[in-house]
């Protein structure tokens, strides 16, 4: 039972206007309070506030407390509770995540409990952002129409979530065509410090802090919010009250000094940052900046930065709040009685910070500094984003990667097939020739940038001096332009610039994640059979985070990561290597060549338009009718019940097996025995490979399931658009065409049944395997489920049957999620390998568990074939192991209401 808090006596008030407001005077608690960097200090107010003895103890405050430089993760790993004020889900991951809740009240039900006790106990947004894709693109008409076929294909998932917003207390849904959620959370959903009602009539004050279930939550690290990606099934306890268990972190202070120059963004900037800090490696660790460069950044420049925190691996980016916060939360229409009390809480809790005072740095446990001055103009890929390039060096690279072996800089192009070219003919009737480099998807997308004024008017200025000059863009390049929110369009129009994008291509397409996250739609079918043919290495170029093989488009080997600027810059140029310095993108009306520079404008410019049209009243307009929706969203109708009505024919929400069999006691501990491996893979396998989000292939088990039920290919819509039905996202695991498995000769999603040595698709190979009753196994390598928080990455392995998965390293989220759903990720150990220990992955595999006292981190005996060798348990905490002894996390939390 929850007890009195320990650390009552160091509650405190303020009065302002008749409001008694409460908070906790951290710095009272311990004399060394001001060395704490300052998102270890939010970890501690939250520890402090909540602490019962029970959710949160006492020595969750005193390890917090106790952190120091010296902390170094892997030895003496220090284990505390947070629980964060909120949680943030997009449809992707929100669908799934409501899905969930409602099974569980079934299953509460089913085993005699009270269903309504399951509700978001946190408060929780949902921001519907993922299901709008570029069909249409280069007309006036784009918006309405993508807009129009995302309600047609998604009208069963948004009634869903419509009656979930009714059935559900504590939960806000943010209807489609309201912004990308990181945006839409920057704007509106962040509170900064929370107000909230004590029972004596006075408020009590706490920092903003939140979790949500896509891995670029780290976007609000820049407000100075202290926010991370989970996985959706760890989001679900967060929303039933149970805390976050995690290991302190290490803190690395990243200095900033200097000026930007001027001709540079905050995009060449987050890239530059990405690569440094990628390099120096921060996986699990917290990065916090500091230093007089930090107060050169707007807040939208720090937000660039925060939201690329998966790319360089830290668990965030972290700026502190200080006076440029709060001018940003007038700018964006937060109160001025509401700002007054942030700034009395903040310097009452020495949270304010002044970056240009050094005696206000804390202690970090390494510190590394960059000169802004030393930022050049970058894109970043083809394959990865933390594979920065800098636009002079991008012909030479480019030319590189098409010779070089196949990688992540690598196409492994013949010599003689490195001038290979196709043509084909135009609506206006004029032949084009597409080449190795050649641009066919440009795409001004993504939170990233569509949340930063000054990139998005540096491109509507850029566009603006282009027409002037007469330059323009070839008809069939796929371009896009996708706000973050409503303001964006507010202040492009505003501005002026909105005519001179159109004209370039550049039509407003949707307000979502769109190409950043795979919906960039199809192109036209005349470009995908010469790409094809020819087996041409085309170009994608995009303003997002993510450029993972097979993630952009299908047919666009190489993706580059790039300002908005910089998007409009290629798409004119029409391919990707090109040398700006030297080669001209057009002629004028005078026949004189036109150069890059010639049309860039300089950061004063780009600031004084910003200065100029980005006002509160943008939105205060915008975000007074967000919850309202699209007619289409408002004349819904959905059931009032409390219980889902599920519908046997639907194939975008299905109530999910999960707890089929559950009983109300603990399954007992079983060792894996007689496993095979369904999958042998090697580095870098992203939840993109293991959990597509994109288009459904024709071919796939997928695909044939939805057109056993009459589904035509036109209405297949995406694996990200179906996450509510099991039946389709465990035909899509695995699913993505570039999946390199060791055991078949060909990249795609097969593999090998290995008693029949028969080739299938992975799906019908693990059905094979669940017939025949054998557990499976996958032995991968380094860096297992980097990339996005997708659950489904774990949920899918689940249900083809998979265990365990044996692996040289796991991305933090993923690692999460296969435990939450009982899956055991185990380590080999330092300096082993699936090639060190001769595996071939056609093995049997025996994995031997203690029938009782597992402990974190204990070495896991594993036999295959003969082979015997050590691994390490990646259960990292002792709640870990509770949710595995469970079967998952969720099974865990109905044993919890049951009890």
């Amino acid at each position: 039972m929850s007890g009195a808090n320990p650390f009552a006596q160091f509650e405190k008030t303020f009065s302002q206007a008749g409001t008694t407001y409460k908070y906790f005077d951290l710095a009272s608690i311990d004399s060394k309070y001001d060395q704490l960097p300052y998102s270890i200090r939010v970890l501690l107010e939250s520890a402090v506030r909540n602490c019962d003895n029970f959710h949160i103890l006492e020595k969750d405050v005193q390890s917090i407390l106790g952190w120091s430089p010296a902390l170094k993760q892997g030895s003496n790993d220090v284990e505390v509770s947070f629980k964060p004020a909120r949680v943030i889900l997009q449809d992707f991951t929100g669908v799934p995540a409501v899905v969930d809740f409602a099974a569980m009240r079934d299953a509460v039900l089913d085993l005699g409990g009270d269903p309504e006790k399951i509700n978001p106990i946190c408060p929780a947004d949902l921001v519907i952002d993922h299901s709008v894709q570029v069909d249409f693109a280069r007309t006036p008409d784009a918006l309405a129409k993508n807009q129009s076929l995302e309600f047609e294909r998604n009208k069963e998932r948004f009634t869903f979530l419509k009656w979930g917003a009714k059935a559900f207390n504590n939960m806000l849904i943010v209807p489609p065509g309201s912004g990308i959620v990181h945006q839409v959370n920057l704007e509106y959903l962040a509170r900064v410090v929370f107000e909230n009602d004590a029972t004596d009539g006075s408020k009590i004050l706490y920092p903003d802090s939140v979790v949500g279930t896509d891995s670029h939550t780290t976007m609000i690290n820049g407000l100075g919010v202290l926010g991370w990606g989970v996985g959706g099934i760890e989001a679900e306890a967060v929303m039933l009250g149970q805390s976050i268990s995690m290991l302190l972190p290490e803190v690395i202070g990243y200095k900033l000094e200097g000026k930007l120059s001027p001709l540079v963004t905050s995009t060449d900037l987050v890239l530059t940052i990405t690569k440094h800090l990628r390099q120096l490696g921060v996986v699990g660790k917290f990065v916090e900046f500091y230093g007089p460069g930090v107060a050169e950044l707007s807040i939208a420049d720090r937000a660039t930065i925060s939201n690329m925190c998966p790319e360089y691996g830290a668990t965030v980016g972290y700026f502190p709040i200080d006076e440029n916060t709060l001018g940003y939360m007038k700018q964006t229409n937060r109160s001025e009685k509401k700002i007054d009390i942030i700034r009395q809480y903040l310097k009452a809790t020495q949270q304010l910070r002044n970056y240009a005072d050094a005696a206000q740095d804390p202690k970090f446990t390494q510190s590394i500094t960059l000169d802004l001055s030393t930022v050049v103009t970058s894109v970043s890929g083809p394959k990865r984003p933390h594979d920065r390039v800098s636009v002079s060096d991008m012909p030479e690279d480019f030319k590189s990667c098409l010779s070089s072996p196949v990688g992540f800089k690598g196409f492994a192009i013949a010599p003689e097939a490195q001038s290979a070219f196709g043509e084909f003919q135009w609506d206006d009737g004029k032949t084009y020739k597409l080449q190795h480099g050649s641009v066919v998807i440009a795409a001004i997308t993504s939170c990233t940038n569509t949340s930063n004024p000054s990139v998005m008017l540096g491109a509507g200025l850029l566009a603006k001096k282009a027409v002037e000059k007469g330059l323009n863009i070839l008809p069939y390049i796929k371009t896009s332009l996708s706000p973050g929110s409503g303001v964006v369009t507010y202040y492009l129009k505003e501005s002026g610039v909105i005519p001179y994008l159109e004209k370039l291509g550049f039509d407003i397409v949707g307000y979502g994640c769109m190409t950043c996250i795979g919906n960039s739609g199809p192109l036209e079918e005349n470009v995908v059979n010469t790409i094809e043919k020819n087996g041409l290495v085309c170009a994608g170029v995009l303003s997002g985070n993510r450029n993972f093989e097979g993630r952009i488009h299908p047919n666009t080997r190489a993706n580059y990561l790039a300002s908005p600027l910089l998007v409009i810059a290629y798409a004119i140029a029409g391919r990707v290597d090109i040398d700006f310095e030297k080669e001209p993108l057009g002629v004028d009306a005078n026949g004189k060549n036109v150069f890059l520079q010639d049309i860039w404008p300089t950061r004063s410019e780009i600031q004084e338009v910003e200065n100029k049209h980005v006002i509160p009243a943008m939105f205060q307009e915008v975000y007074s009718k967000i919850e309202l929706g699209s007619q289409d969203w408002q004349t819904l109708q959905v059931s009032e019940g409390k219980l889902f009505s599920w519908s046997a024919d639907s194939t975008y929400i299905k109530r999910p097996p999960f707890f089929e069999g559950m009983t109300r006691d603990l399954p007992k501990l079983q060792s894996i025995q007689k496993a095979r491996c369904l999958l042998f893979l090697g580095d870098s396998v992203t939840t993109d490979h293991i959990s597509p989000a994109g288009s459904i292939a024709r071919t796939s088990p997928a695909a044939r399931f939805l057109s056993e039920r009459n589904i035509t290919p036109r209405d297949f819509n995406s694996y990200g658009s179906r996450r509510g039905n099991d039946a389709i996202m465990s035909r899509g695991t695995f699913a993505n065409i570039r999946l390199v498995n060791k055991l078949v000769a060909k990249t795609g999603p097969r593999t090998v049944h290995i008693p029949s040595q028969e080739e299938l698709d992975i799906f019908d190979a693990a059905e094979r395997y669940r017939e025949e009753g054998t557990p499976l196994v996958l032995v991968v390598g380094k860096d297992y489920g980097s990339g996005s928080s997708r659950d489904w990455a774990a949920k899918g392995p689940f249900l083809l049957g998979v265990k365990a998965v044996i692996a040289e390293s796991y991305e933090r989220i993923h690692r999460s999620n296969l435990v939450g759903m009982g899956i055991i990720p185990l380590q080999f150990l330092p300096g082993q390998s699936a090639e060190t220990l001769n595996l071939t992955g056609r093995e049997v595999y025996n994995i031997a568990l203690p029938e009782s006292g597992l402990k974190p981190g204990q070495k896991i005996q594993v036999e295959a074939d003969g082979t015997v060798f050590e691994t390490i348990l990646r259960f990292d905490t002792e709640v870990d192991i509770t949710y595995y002894k469970n079967g998952g996390i969720l099974n865990y939390m109905i044993r919890k209401m049951l009890s």
